[in-house]
């Protein structure tokens, strides 16, 4: 009896050892890797047959990021994080180094990647925007500075320093704030107008809650940089406030 038991014990083992070799060999399910697909249909290789123009912008993203996963091609890991912004670049373009690293498969150097390009197309709008001969009205503002600040989850604060014939001198970010405000010093806002030989100022700053509506702070802060530049001759000709897709000015208004 005691032989039999053995027996069967010994056969169970063998087969259970024999099982998990089996299930080693098998190979485990992996992404189809972009360089095993067709020529044409490979993101770099396209951009370099057909100019970056016709590449998507999961293939410009998965340009950036280089590789995926061992689970998804860098294409598939692409159109899942764009996916999750609702397929929006202004969406994607909020999302800090943490938040994009919470995405397997991006670590910190394709997070970097990610952010750097968002910035750099920020910036070269905001360079066009400034060659611009000069501002003629609210909305040359708002298409200038909302790619800059329209989507910030925090407030910012910038002055638009002008000469006489409304021609843009140079901008400048003058304060970062928190969720609902931020903090102006008067003083730095005409000590670079003073020193850039300016004659006029345009305010903006952005809401992260999305509404346009000024505050009771905006308003006071408004009243009180018009009349500090009225004593120094340096006129305050707006204050937009901006949000992603909107704005508000006090000029419009009449409120300045």
């Amino acid at each position: 009896m005691n032989s039999k038991i053995s027996n069967v014990s010994g056969y169970k083992y063998i087969t259970l050892i024999f099982d998990i070799k089996i299930t080693a060999m098998i190979p485990k399910k992996q992404a189809a890797a972009i360089k095993n697909w067709d020529v044409s249909d490979r993101p770099r290789e396209k951009m370099n047959a057909q100019g970056i123009s016709v590449l998507s912008n999961a293939e410009l993203i998965a340009v950036l990021i280089g590789s995926g996963s061992r689970k998804e091609s860098a294409l598939e890991l692409a159109k899942r994080i764009l996916a999750h912004c609702q397929h929006r670049l202004h969406a994607l373009a909020q999302l800090n180094l943490e938040q994009l690293q919470q995405f397997e498969g991006i670590g910190a150097a394709k997070a970097c990647s990610i952010v750097t390009a968002l910035e750099l197309g920020k910036r070269s709008v905001s360079e066009k925007g400034l060659k611009q001969k000069k501002i003629t009205c609210s909305r040359d503002v708002f298409d200038l500075m909302c790619p800059q600040i329209g989507t910030l989850k925090y407030e910012e604060f910038w002055a638009l320093y002008l000469n006489n014939s409304n021609k843009i001198l140079k901008k400048i970010k003058l304060s970062k704030g928190g969720l609902v405000g931020t903090v102006v010093d008067v003083r730095m806002v005409f000590k670079n107008a003073l020193e850039l030989f300016a004659t006029g100022i345009v305010l903006c700053h952005n809401h992260p809650s999305g509404g346009s509506d000024p505050s009771a702070q905006d308003k006071q802060i408004t009243q009180k940089l018009k009349r500090a530049g009225e004593t120094m001759d340096i006129k305050i000709l707006d204050h937009l406030i901006i949000t992603e897709k909107a704005y508000f000015s006090f000029a419009d208004a009449q409120l300045i």
